[in-house]
């Protein structure tokens, strides 16, 4: 299986890249073949709704690192978003990302499963509410399956993420699919 792994943090050694890192290991003992797309160092430009992806035959109006994402995106079997959460949803590094998905609509809709992992300081999930439900929805509208989440609540640093089992989690989950 084809799974695409892609990550919003801009922090290279934080507690979302650790849940990613641990994810792609069980993935890969598991056997699947996985792409990793860190959004926060790429060249990204936000979706204006332009409907040039729409109306012209030659896809977004913005030439950038999304034509290295595109191809992963529409041959994965499964799409791993990694987040943290930034004042109660995703962080704008990975919504850029998916704004972009607006340019392959056609080429999404097909059966793919989506899997969520982030982390937050809060010590409850109702921090995540807003994440949730944009991959709720998002998975509807795709006609995706959700395969699996990891939301790790208490996890303002690396530090706190560790005396937890939310590393074991994303790779119990990597390891399931």
């Amino acid at each position: 299986m084809k799974v695409l792994v892609i990550t919003g943090s801009p922090h290279k050694n934080g507690t979302t890249a650790a849940l990613a890192d641990e994810f792609i290991k069980g993935a890969k003992e598991a056997g699947h073949e996985v792409d990793r797309f860190d959004a926060a160092f790429k060249n990204i430009h936000p979706c204006i709704a332009c409907e040039v992806c729409h109306t012209k035959n030659n896809g977004c109006a913005f030439k950038d690192d999304m034509s290295e994402l595109n191809p992963l995106l529409i041959g994965a079997d499964v799409i791993v978003f990694v987040t943290p959460i930034y004042y109660y949803d995703i962080n704008a590094q990975l919504k850029a990302v998916i704004d972009r998905f607006y340019a392959n609509d056609g080429a999404l809709h097909k059966n793919k499963k989506m899997v969520y992992i982030t982390a937050m300081a809060d010590n409850t999930d109702n921090s995540a509410k807003g994440l949730i439900a944009t991959f709720e929805g998002m998975a509807g509208f795709l006609e995706w399956e959700i395969a699996g989440s990891v939301v790790a609540v208490d996890c303002m640093d690396k530090a706190a993420l560790e005396k937890t089992d939310y590393l074991k989690q994303a790779f119990d989950l990597g390891k399931s699919l």
